[in-house]
């Protein structure tokens, strides 16, 4: 990539805005100085929140679940959203840089606006360049720091939009069973051509979610990513749901009802389908993510609405989708995300300014009483580095429940349940399908919820401590894993990875929120400290590679997997944490 530019006379870098170049990249041609972009500036959190509000804000970690009292919209603007006066500060700072601003919103605290590539350049003192790399496709990039007027330092956390390369991929893992598809009419809910996985209400059952609980008055978030802001459109990676395929799955395979779900379109084409097959996968297409997650959801909580955010797979695609999904009148209980990216990783996707505001918006979440479930990964303790191990953000945020995976047998008969339930790690298999992501943070020190619970040190040099991923687990080996539809409507197939272990998480704090009549939240004070032992089913055989599991927390499987009963009485009756 191209140097970087040297820092203009009266401004000052953001903090975290550094981008490396990414190794093995060519650049295709200058940028077109007269073409326009959209950039999302963040300001930084109200810096004078009224003392009542924040201390309101503060005692929600030291309040039992079943009667916590969140923020209201103009509570939560006071503490997390931004001041009045700094967003004018950076909308006249934009108009003065021959900018239109597009929107301003204090919730989000963004100010969204548009500018030929020489004004943001010219603006921000950065020099941007296209670019191709032979496995992060056409993208926008840029190198070094991002610099904005003095006056204006401590007003900007983030100004996201000008780089484009992909950040994040979908943690789904798929079988190699081969071709043998049954027809979709020969499917039922009792009944699988492939021995040892299972339907999602078959993983319920086995899990003991609360039965009687079915998404009622709930409103869950799934996130999906498709394509992101590309040079060239006709090479955006594609990712949708077909409605017609996931109602004869959820009316056909399963012999149930069509669930109510409603696109968002945050950024990107919104939804657009691929065909999901092995080369469009490998070119971006994330749409048989998107069906498994929709499968999952919709078959395990079918009278919730469900939301589906689509957004673009860049850093602005991130801060976007999470900033609207915590901020906007769907008012969202729960967050599925299943996907995420290395911590850190060769190619600089993600920003240590771009974490944060990612990070602010996850921990503002908890004050609406919103959960956030992530997938961990799906390569182990290495999260796809090339060396070392790597822990996956937004899994390590300290904010979510980072859900790990599993290898589930059950027994046999008209009453199965859990016969074995081992560490998912199928890298001993050819051809291997993946295993479960967790490990140490290198970003987040140990959170206070778990400090005494024997979080080992960092396998990377220099050991440290930090926030241990994953918090919980569920199945997630595509051979014991759960059976979806294919895009086409076609075919069944069975799916793995932690992909299906966050909407199976998010599925069952869906049902809990409706049986306890509020919102469980940010769960994971309570959880530690309430549901640590003989609540969860705690798994203790294998290792992701360079972790093992063991009784109690782990690096694996964190604290263990489903028992939806147990859990439920468990938050119901759990103290207030200490």
């Amino acid at each position: 990539m191209d140097k970087t530019a040297e820092q203009p006379s009266g401004r000052i870098a953001i903090r975290g805005s550094n981008r490396v170049a990414v190794p093995g990249a060519t650049k295709l041609r200058g940028p077109d100085p007269s073409a326009t972009i959209r950039l999302s500036i963040f300001a930084r959190r109200n810096p004078h929140p009224s003392p009542q509000v924040l201390e309101k804000a503060k005692a929600l970690d030291t309040q039992a679940v079943a009667t916590r009292t969140y923020l209201s919209n103009d509570e939560f603007n006071e503490v997390y959203g931004a001041s009045a006066d700094d967003l004018a500060a950076i909308e006249k700072f934009a108009e003065i840089a021959g900018l239109r601003v597009i929107d301003a919103s204090i919730p989000k605290r963004r100010v969204l606006v548009e500018g030929t590539i020489a004004s943001i350049e010219k603006a921000f003192g950065v020099q941007l360049g296209e670019f191709e790399h032979p496995e992060l496709g056409r993208f926008r990039g840029r190198e070094g720091q991002v610099y904005v007027p003095d006056d204006m330092y401590s007003v900007i956390a983030a100004v996201e939009g000008m780089d484009t390369r992909p950040v994040g991929r979908p943690r789904r893992a798929c079988t190699h069973f081969g071709a043998n598809r049954p027809a979709v009419d020969a499917a039922t809910a009792l009944t699988n051509e492939w021995p040892g996985t299972f339907f999602p209400r078959q993983i319920a059952a086995l899990y003991d979610f609360p039965v009687e609980c079915t998404g009622q008055g709930q409103n869950i978030a799934v996130f999906a990513f498709n394509g992101q802001d590309s040079i060239d459109p006709n090479t955006d990676p594609r990712g949708g749901y077909s409605e017609a395929a996931l109602e004869r799955y959820f009316t056909k395979a399963l012999g149930g009802q069509m669930p109510s779900i409603t696109p968002v379109v945050v950024q990107g084409p919104g939804n657009a389908p691929g065909p999901d097959s092995p080369q469009s996968s490998r070119r971006g297409d994330s749409t048989g993510e998107v069906m498994l997650d929709l499968c999952v959801v919709g078959a395990l909580v079918p009278d919730a609405k469900i939301f589906v955010y689509f957004t673009e797979f860049s850093s602005q695609g991130w801060t976007e989708a999470i900033s609207q999904a915590i901020t906007d009148e769907n008012q969202i209980s729960v967050i599925s995300i299943s996907y995420g990216n290395p911590e850190s990783d060769p190619s600089g996707r993600w920003t240590d300014a771009s974490v944060k505001v990612v990070n602010d918006a996850l921990q503002a979440a908890r004050s609406k009483g919103i959960t956030v479930c992530v997938a961990s990964g799906d390569d182990g303790s290495r999260d796809d580095a090339s060396s070392g191990a790597q822990a996956d953000f937004p899994a390590s945020s300290p904010w979510v429940l980072a859900v790990g995976g599993t290898t589930l047998k059950a027994t046999a008969g008209p009453m199965p349940r859990i016969a074995s339930e081992v560490v998912w790690n199928d890298y001993d298999r050819v051809p291997a399908a993946g295993a479960g992501g967790g490990g140490i943070s290198g970003i987040f020190g140990l959170p206070p919820y778990q400090e005494g619970i024997g979080v080992p040190v960092s396998v990377n040099p220099p050991h440290n401590i930090g926030r241990g991923v994953p918090d919980v687990a569920a199945v997630a080996d595509p051979y014991t894993g759960v059976v979806v539809m294919h895009v086409s409507g076609q075919h069944l197939e069975p799916i793995g990875g932690t992909s299906a272990s966050a909407p199976l998480w998010a599925s069952l704090i869906v049902r809990i929120n409706q049986a306890l009549g509020t919102r469980v939240g940010f769960l994971n004070p309570t959880l530690y400290a309430s549901c640590a032992s003989g609540v969860l089913n705690d798994i203790t055989v294998g290792n992701n590679g360079a972790y093992a599991a063991g009784v109690g927390w782990d690096a694996c499987t964190g604290l263990g997997t489903p028992s939806g009963n147990k859990l439920l009485h468990a938050l119901k009756t759990a103290p207030a944490p200490t």
